[in-house]
């Protein structure tokens, strides 16, 4: 599709016909380039086992396809109708306390059930044969965030087909029992037949045993929307994804092994206000989309226009946030925006859920703000197919986050996301981009790579690391990164493990703090969470504890490898140090940064592509702001001389070039 697309759900199936056509002409009125449907469509389409009744669907598209508006056509396969739960109960996902969950939300059903599959493949092959060479397709959108509520199973479908997944991973029981350290406990095992799913215990569970499921459970989901996907590409050359949701509250399935099967990467993705800065955890998530899509442009499959549902307290937007959030999103690779939902519902779970049209009408701020928004993503036409180029890069893996915020660990209080988080906005604030990335990378392209929590790392990607540095590169590695192999094995010899010899340390023992707790730096930072007994072997102590457990102890490290440099923080530095440290770091890789430090209120970030050039600049602030351009304003069809002023809560693209 050309330019920057807009786009969103349309569940048509909640409205009477008379609305439709008015619905559709409202869309022309707001630049609508994409829609999507048959998203929960199962019980219409196929109201009765083996009936199906396409006429209403066949209707919709048509309509949309009259009036220019291309689809992104749902499997309908999210959520099973009542009948075939009914008829089939066996397809109910059970939860780890061994209780099944009933139907009456969404996504009732157990990724590894065969019963399941056999039903949603029929329905796929009757869709996909239907639309499969239709024109008004732009889009196959398999099933709708797929391990949202259901993606760990405990049944005995799960159960068979988790043992055969071992059987794949270690091909004998004495591999698995190796694995998983079954010495411990008396937990070995004499044949797969006797390895149940990770069930509630009356202690602690098997840390091997619940990353494994971790893993399979990935692949299960991963399995199905391949299924899926297969049945698609046999009826139709249109491009054929599914929504991932890159958040700080979705963690169960491991994108990097799902991103290569999309023909298009689609995220969906909601501002999370549990969250300390929710703007910075939404630029991290496009960021790490960018990362899922290999650098090159994606697509925001959902957003919403003001509060969603399902979080305790459901904020709306405040003027100019939606547009702001959207061009965040833009500037860091997207090519399409689109939203959850077209139009209010009346009813059901997400009647309050914002949407394009709100329950208002279109005599509203929020209608105007869509205009405003359908407006300037025309204006940013251009733009589409640039990309992102950073020279900074933060490692970030779902395995580590498993293994890191799992059940046995020196302190609950220490979570992976928490430490990644803490690392990116520390960058932002330097005004700095970064990609997201997969341990395993190349990294020969980036000047500094940042390694924050890598708690379980592979000896293979260990070494790649270890090798940049070597190599010439710089790199920050925090605390508990390196301990743990890929089957949850601590790394003999002392800690952080598969990095001791490149940061030139070593530690002996943990020594995590209470909440509430502090410690001082000699510096004058202060950090929490977390300190070490820590001692330098070749690395230069920065800075040491000043109280706490462990005084003079070190606390931050750098160390020369090879031709590189590499520091090591052995605490959670609040924002401030942390993002003093990383300053530091930063200019002795010479990165350039995109944009000024700020406390996060103004993001620059730069595409290119060719001989264009475009920067964004996105002020979430409450005063009005310069920065240092030349060339056009996209977004008011103005010249910029040398100096572009960004108002409060504003933001401006601009064309780089040199002014005639």
């Amino acid at each position: 599709m050309a330019g920057i697309s807009l786009g969103c759900d349309y569940n048509f199936e909640q409205w009477p016909p008379a609305v439709w056509a008015e619905d559709v002409a409202l869309m022309r009125t707001a630049g609508i380039d994409l829609v999507a449907v048959n998203i929960f469509g199962w019980a219409s389409i196929e109201p009765r086992p083996g009936e199906y009744d396409f006429s209403t669907l066949d209707t919709i598209i048509a309509l949309l396809h009259d009036n220019g508006i291309r689809i992104n056509l749902g499997t309908g396969t999210s959520s099973p109708p009542p009948w075939l739960t009914t008829r089939h109960p066996e397809i109910l996902p059970v939860a780890a306390d061994g209780t099944t969950r009933s139907p009456g939300g969404r996504q009732a059903w157990c990724p590894s059930s065969p019963v399941f599959r056999e039903h949603a493949l029929a329905l796929v092959e009757q869709v996909a044969r239907r639309y499969g060479d239709h024109p008004a397709i732009a889009l196959w959108h398999v099933s709708n965030e797929l391990g949202c509520h259901n993606a760990l199973c405990y049944d005995e479908a799960s159960a068979e087909a988790f043992r055969a997944w071992l059987v794949r991973r270690y091909g004998s029981i004495d591999a698995l029992n190796h694995a998983w350290g079954t010495s411990f406990w008396s937990q070995r095992y004499t044949g797969f037949a006797e390895v149940q799913p990770p069930r509630l215990a009356l202690s602690l569970r098997n840390p091997g045993q619940l990353v494994d499921f971790q893993r399979f459970s990935s692949d299960a989901l991963l399995d199905h929307y391949r299924a899926e996907a297969a049945v698609l590409r046999r009826h139709s050359s249109a491009p054929v994804t599914t929504n991932f949701m890159v958040t700080a509250h979705i963690r169960a399935l491991d994108y990097w092994s799902w991103a290569p099967e999309m023909d298009v990467v689609a995220n969906d993705h909601y501002l999370d206000h549990r969250l300390g800065d929710p703007d910075a955890e939404l630029s991290f998530a496009a960021d790490l989309t960018r990362g899922l899509a290999g650098g090159r442009p994606w697509m925001l499959m959902e957003q919403s226009t003001g509060a969603v549902n399902w979080q305790p307290y459901n904020l709306a937007k405040v003027p100019g946030q939606m547009l702001r959030n959207s061009l965040t999103h833009v500037a860091r690779g997207a090519d399409s925006v689109c939203f959850f939902q077209w139009r209010a519902s009346a009813q059901g779970a997400e009647k309050f859920h914002s949407a394009l049209v709100p329950h208002a009408g279109t005599d509203t701020a929020g209608w105007r703000e869509v205009l405003e928004l359908s407006t300037t993503l025309d204006a940013l036409a251009e733009v589409a197919g640039t990309t992102v180029r950073a020279e900074v890069a933060i490692l970030f893996s779902w395995e580590s986050w498993w293994a890191t915020d799992t059940e046995a660990r020196p302190s609950q209080d220490v979570r992976y996301l928490d430490q990644v988080h803490a690392a990116y906005r520390a960058v932002r604030r330097l005004g700095v981009t970064a990609d997201v990335v997969a341990p395993g990378t190349d990294l020969s392209r980036y000047r500094l790579v940042i390694v924050p929590c890598l708690h379980m790392v592979s000896d293979e990607d260990a070494a790649a690391i270890n090798t940049y540095v070597a190599d010439g590169g710089h790199a920050v590695v925090t605390f508990y990164s390196g301990i743990v192999d890929l089957a949850d094995r601590v790394r003999p010899g002392g800690y952080p493990g598969a990095f001791r010899e490149m940061l030139g340390v070593v530690a002996e023992e943990f020594f995590p703090l209470l909440p509430g707790h502090q410690v001082t730096l000699t510096g004058g930072a202060t950090a929490t969470l977390w300190t070490e007994h820590l001692r330098a072997t070749t690395a230069e102590i920065v800075d040491r504890y000043a109280d706490g457990p462990l005084p003079g102890v070190p606390a931050v490290t750098r160390n020369s490898h090879g031709q590189g440099t590499s520091w090591y923080v052995a605490t959670a530095l609040d924002d401030d140090g942390l993002r003093d440290l990383l300053r530091a770091a930063v200019r002795g890789a010479g990165v350039r940064a995109t944009g000024p430090e700020s406390d996060g209120s103004v993001e620059v970030v730069r595409r290119t592509g060719g001989d264009r050039s475009y920067v964004f600049v996105i002020n979430h602030g409450r005063q009005d702001i310069e920065h240092p351009v030349t060339g056009r304003d996209l977004v008011t069809g103005e010249a910029v001389p040398g100096l572009l002023k960004v108002g409060a809560g504003a933001v401006r693209v601009v064309r780089e070039e040199p002014l005639g």
